[in-house]
């Protein structure tokens, strides 16, 4: 028997009613503040991610699925949403109609990682980006519109990290700062050659001996322009103005290159080494990195299947969809046809109904009543069709009365749900 790949992984039910929730809860805030929805393709040139994302992340050389195909192109699951999405605000011209643009995405991604709870191969996310300007009110909208989309879900253990990486010139003098700090250190030679292309991808090491190494870093806080700084200022005190608390976290990194500036990641403790649930931050040099004009940019990724599993850490009860308003019953060939007609009318009159699967006694199928979560049962069996009538059941207290068939779309109109 064939079964699911490595680091992947099946939404069942009831399961995936709760995940369609917690997507859909971290997609409100941002439709709610009129970001326009955008789809890139699952796969995108693999040129688009290694120039975007940074050759040297391990995103680019360790964990994205490349191929070549029969016409010789080569292609790549998009492992992260940035990069292919300002490629189609590009591609299809929107910042030429008023700036900013304002957009969001949700879908799945997908990276050679090494599986584990919370970290997948195959994994869903909602994003959003603001394109087109560099004021720090961007940076903090986004952060407060994620932290929203927490916050509508009941979770009260989301925690805000936030760190600003300067823009290029003040990263120069503390990229030499820091490589000559990670060049004393006692160090992995995977380790040392990553201190000589990128040092600020050896800060990303989740390593407890190097995190412990780390500790005396110099910190990126300290080589600020005043430029960076007032940027920096103006989003933590808008944050503050938003009631949005926030940890200073000055050696913070992700590990996508195109970040500068505003960085941030939430972080919720139940969900063990991986407890990161989403992030985001400032990207002002994308644009240009990938063949565009120069095009400040910001935006943030939301885990969903992370989010869900901090859901089920707090124990936090999530409505789902409405089940079923009516189950129907029916006992008989004859009353199964009329049944089949009358769920058809109800499902295009708004109501959620399902019909017992033919062949099955009145015992079995109202057991399958029980379960659909219904709250109305309608039944008819051949002394129904006779009488003109169906049995109207009221699955929570057993209450059941007799309604004539043309009357029966209004009598479950009237019902309480």
């Amino acid at each position: 028997m064939f079964r699911v790949p490595r680091g992947a992984f099946d939404v069942v039910p009831p399961r995936s009613e709760v995940l369609l929730a917690v997507r859909d809860a971290l997609a409100g805030p941002v439709r709610h503040a009129g970001y326009g929805y955008i789809e890139t393709p699952v796969f995108e040139e693999t040129a688009l991610f290694v120039r975007g994302v940074g050759e040297s992340t391990d995103v680019v050389t360790k964990e994205m699925y490349s191929f070549t195909t029969r016409g010789g192109d080569e292609l790549t699951l998009r492992p992260e949403g940035t990069a292919p999405v300002l490629r189609a605000v590009l591609e299809n011209r929107l910042h030429e109609h008023g700036l900013p643009v304002k957009v969001w995405y949700s879908g799945p991604y997908f990276r050679y990682e090494r599986p584990q709870r919370g970290r997948y191969r195959h994994f869903s996310q909602v994003g959003a980006e603001v394109i087109g300007t560099d004021d720090p009110a961007s940076d903090a909208e986004t952060i407060v519109l994620a932290m929203d989309a927490y916050r509508s879900l009941g979770l009260t253990g989301v925690r805000l990290l936030l760190n600003s990486l300067g823009s290029p010139r003040s990263r120069l003098p503390y990229r030499d700062a820091l490589q000559a700090f990670l060049r004393g250190l006692d160090l992995d030679d995977d380790t040392r050659r990553r201190v000589e292309q990128n040092p600020l991808r050896v800060l990303d090491d989740k390593r407890p001996e190097v995190q412990a190494a780390l500790r005396e870093a110099p910190v990126i806080s300290d080589f600020l322009s005043a430029d960076d700084v007032r940027h920096h200022d103006g989003v933590r005190s808008l944050l503050a103005d938003a009631g949005v608390p926030f940890v200073d976290a000055p050696r913070l990194v992700r590990g996508l290159d195109y970040y500068s500036r505003t960085l941030y990641e939430f972080v919720h403790d139940g969900l063990g080494a991986q407890s990161a649930v989403g992030g985001g931050g400032r990207y002002d040099g994308l644009s240009e990195m990938i063949g565009g004009p120069r095009l400040s940019g910001v935006g943030f990724a939301l885990g969903v299947e992370r989010t869900l599993l901090a859901v089920e850490a707090e124990d936090v009860p999530v409505p789902v969809a409405r089940e079923l308003d009516v189950f129907a019953v029916a006992l008989g060939t004859a009353a199964g046809r009329r049944l089949f007609a009358l769920v058809t009318e109800l499902r295009r009159a708004g109501f959620a109904a399902d019909l017992a699967p033919a062949g099955r006694g009145l015992k079995g199928a109202m057991k399958a009543a029980d379960r659909s979560g219904a709250r109305w049962a309608i039944i008819a069996g051949d002394r129904d069709l006779a009488a003109g009538v169906v049995q109207l059941k009221d699955l929570r207290t057993g209450e059941q009365r007799a309604v004539p068939w043309d009357a029966v779309l209004p009598a479950v109109t009237s019902l309480p749900k």
